[in-house]
């Protein structure tokens, strides 16, 4: 009679338990292969293919259009200067944002900003970009100089601010912006400079987000430190971080609109530095709350620049939260023009 070893059941399950470490170990050299092709794509085919598309689709903006004339100064930023432009390619009147880049990272930059404006779908709370000319004979010929062609608006929001803005003007411009970031994410990028420069106004005061030099798709970006200080989300400096940062930021813009004025917060204007701002940042340092604020919308803002990336609410939550916040405010001034934010800054 045969009688079955007792050792058979022992080795089958001594297999089965060591099937999924070899399983693992199999597959551990294809993942780390798979990430260092994802990282080369990231850091060097994506570039230079948004750089060659600068390049060709330039070429044929000025075969069509012409070179655009520079018309009279309009701002300067870090690494550019914006005129304005009368006519091109059938705009009219546009902005010419001219940028001289002083590195091939600043290059790869402007081309993945060109791409991204290029690619995205219209949308009415974007600036919308006509076109782009390289100017080979920029300073005599000393520099090359990038001209990006965009739609022509009224002032930035922090010119507006100064000049001062109605209560429901500045609640409608926060929805705005809100929309825009939304899209933005509804297309997998991440703005990463939401500011009240790059928040742009029409002459009716309706808001369109500009400048996405430091926008990035999420599943590609980096651990670059990038943005303005006193916008930047804490985990910004940890180079792990998501799409909440462009919450976080906005958190920090409704400060200002809800105060109607560009000055800066106490806790940032007292840091002598960004290093000095950055730590205060990390320890929790936020803006103070101002006596004009209005209960619901202070706590909505420091819903959003909440230390923790995950508490920070959607912002298809921070629509509707707004969008009640303004009907409420804004019906309780035109009866009780005292009540709640105040309405003459």
């Amino acid at each position: 009679m045969w009688v079955r070893k007792p050792s058979w059941g022992l080795d089958k399950s001594h297999d089965f338990f060591l099937f999924p470490s070899q399983l693992e170990a199999g597959h551990s050299g294809r993942l780390e292969k798979t990430e260092d092709l994802w990282l080369k794509v990231r850091k060097d085919h994506a570039p230079r293919l948004a750089r060659l598309s600068l390049e060709s689709r330039s070429l044929q903006d000025v075969l069509l259009h012409r070179k655009p004339k520079l018309g009279q100064e309009l701002g300067r930023g870090q690494y550019g200067v914006v005129y304005l432009c009368d006519n091109w390619g059938g705009h009219f009147p546009c902005a010419l944002k001219s940028v001289v880049p002083p590195d091939e990272k600043h290059w790869n930059d402007l081309a993945l900003e060109f791409h991204y404006m290029r690619s995205l779908p219209k949308h009415e709370r974007l600036v919308d970009l006509h076109g782009s000319v390289i100017d080979y004979s920029y300073g005599g010929g000393s520099s090359i100089a990038v001209l990006l062609i965009m739609e022509r608006l009224h002032r930035d929001l922090y010119t507006g601010l100064k000049a001062g803005l109605m209560l429901e003007t500045r609640l409608q411009i926060a929805l705005d912006v809100v929309e825009g970031i939304r899209f933005l994410h509804s297309q997998g990028l991440v703005h990463r400079d939401i500011k009240l420069k790059n928040v742009l106004l029409d002459k009716q005061n309706r808001a369109k987000i500009t400048d996405l030099g430091f926008c990035k798709p999420e599943a590609m970006m980096s651990g670059s430190i990038v943005g303005t200080p006193i916008h930047m989300a804490p985990e910004l400096f940890t180079g792990k971080y998501d799409n909440s940062v462009d919450v976080y930021a906005f958190g920090i813009l409704f400060w200002y609109i809800c105060s109607g004025s560009v000055k800066l917060p106490e806790a940032f204007e007292r840091c002598a530095s960004k290093d000095h701002l950055w730590n205060n940042v990390r320890r929790g340092a936020r803006p103070e709350r101002l006596p004009v604020f209005d209960e619901e919308c202070w706590q909505l803002m420091e819903a959003c620049w909440d230390g923790d990336p995950s508490q920070r609410p959607l912002l298809g939550i921070v629509q509707p939260m707004l969008q009640g916040i303004m009907d409420r405010l804004c019906k309780s001034n035109s009866e009780q023009p005292n009540r709640g934010l105040d309405d003459s800054t």
